[in-house]
């Protein structure tokens, strides 16, 4: 039986369970995909990562891309080392967020008895054949992990287009790695060229990994939320599937995620760091793995009077100086501030933007006098005056530290000179 969830429907399809077994060849390797995004043959849909999903009995999770508008019943074959492939049905939880777009992140659930022996899988529309020729998903997550590699990890969802806001990203870059990053992941489909000659330098440093995104090679993705002013097939570029899909990948890498877009910083205002934050959160909320943490503005049309930070050495450098901008909108009467996340990877089932769909736990508010999203752009509340504006320097608090990184990495990305 294949269970197709859609909105609040559930949908049942008749579905025989069928295994396969074909010739064990120990030369033969099962093909990966080449790509994060792989059309599923015979659909309009796709699949983009696996993983092992320890918290639902062992049942294998596929990260994926479906039509909203194009359901039919999907199966999985999943393959284990010794090439013994077994067809099982599915469960198809297209997720309740896709703001009306016809494609909606989904996860493609696989179960089935001997789930853990797997090493590959694919979905079909197939119900009794197995091909080897077929391009599979290699299944992640296989082991429950204790220890982590990293203890925060920032995903950025989406970057494309030519966005080149090299200034504002390495100060950003920099102010996380003071504040206790270690790891910050960007799902790429395109970027300006110096933001890219930036971009390689983070990741030959180490601390940056890179994911291709090749989304508009597949579908006319939509560069905003709002499907009556940004038309497409989906979501701001797949945004939702990237955060899921790296709050997955880092579900035993990494302590803490940190769910944000490229020019917002999560920042402490009553700690010095997000280690010492999340000590005091965690103890005082054990049971929660959603933190919400509050949006706001810092109008970049408005600037520091004194120009204390007006530097001449980045005079030439491509984006915004955040440090220049301290002003900060207030929040407008019965009118919610949006938030993002810091999240337990492990306590989270499917994420949207701004809160989570499915957790274990729950979540909790952040209040805004201890952390708070500093997020440098165009205003928001644009007839606003300076002087209706507040001041906020938590930022300046990190000024030695943080000229001095930035100059640095803009010398080493070959953006400065170096002092003689």
């Amino acid at each position: 039986m294949v269970l197709v969830h859609m909105n609040s429907h559930t949908y049942y399809i008749q579905a025989p369970l069928t295994i396969k077994s074909p010739p064990s060849n120990n030369k033969f390797k099962i093909p990966e995909a080449s790509y994060l995004i792989t059309p599923i043959k015979d659909s309009e849909h796709f699949m983009v990562s696996a993983f092992i999903d320890h918290r639902l009995d062992g049942v294998i999770r596929v990260i994926s891309i479906i039509n909203r508008n194009s359901l039919q019943p999907l199966y999985c074959v999943h393959c284990s080392a010794e090439q013994v492939c077994k067809t099982v049905h599915t469960e198809v939880q297209i997720h309740s967020d896709h703001f009306s777009f016809p494609y909606g992140a989904s996860d493609v659930i696989c179960k089935g008895k001997h789930m853990q022996n797997a090493t590959h899988v694919l979905i079909t529309d197939k119900k009794d054949s197995v091909d080897l020729k077929m391009e599979y998903l290699p299944i992640k997550n296989k082991a429950v992990q204790e220890t982590f590699k990293f203890n925060f990890t920032v995903c950025i969802s989406n970057l494309f287009g030519n966005y080149n806001n090299v200034l504002q990203f390495a100060q950003t870059m920099e102010m996380y790695t003071l504040l206790g990053v270690q790891h910050v992941v960007i799902y790429k489909t395109g970027c300006g060229p110096d933001l890219k000659k930036l971009l390689k330098h983070y990741e030959t440093e180490g601390i940056l990994e890179i994911v291709p995104w090749p989304i508009d090679q597949f579908l006319n993705p939509a560069s905003g939320w709002n499907i009556k002013h940004h038309k497409g097939d989906i979501q701001y570029y797949g945004q939702l599937v990237t955060l899921n899909e790296c709050i997955y990948r880092h579900m035993y890498q990494s302590k803490y995620v940190l769910l944000n877009d490229i020019d917002e910083i999560i920042m402490p205002y009553k700690h010095a760091s997000l280690p010492s934050l999340m000590e005091d959160l965690q103890s005082a909320h054990p049971n929660i793995g959603v933190f919400l943490i509050e949006n706001h503005i810092f109008p970049k049309t408005q600037f520091e009077e004194s120009g204390k930070f007006k530097r001449a050495e980045w005079n030439n450098i491509p984006g915004v100086n955040i440090m220049e901008h301290i002003y900060r909108e207030p929040s407008r009467k019965n009118i919610y501030n949006p938030t993002k996340m810091i999240v337990n990877p492990r306590k989270v089932q499917q994420t949207s933007v701004h809160s989570s769909l499915k957790n274990f736990g729950g979540s909790f508010h952040v209040p805004f006098n201890v952390c708070r999203i500093v997020h440098v752009r165009v205003p928001l509340q644009r007839r606003l005056t300076k002087e209706q504006l507040f001041v906020d320097k938590r930022v300046w608090d990190f000024e030695q530290e943080l000229i001095q990184n930035v100059d640095q990495t803009l010398k080493r990305s070959g953006f400065l000179k170096a002092y003689s």
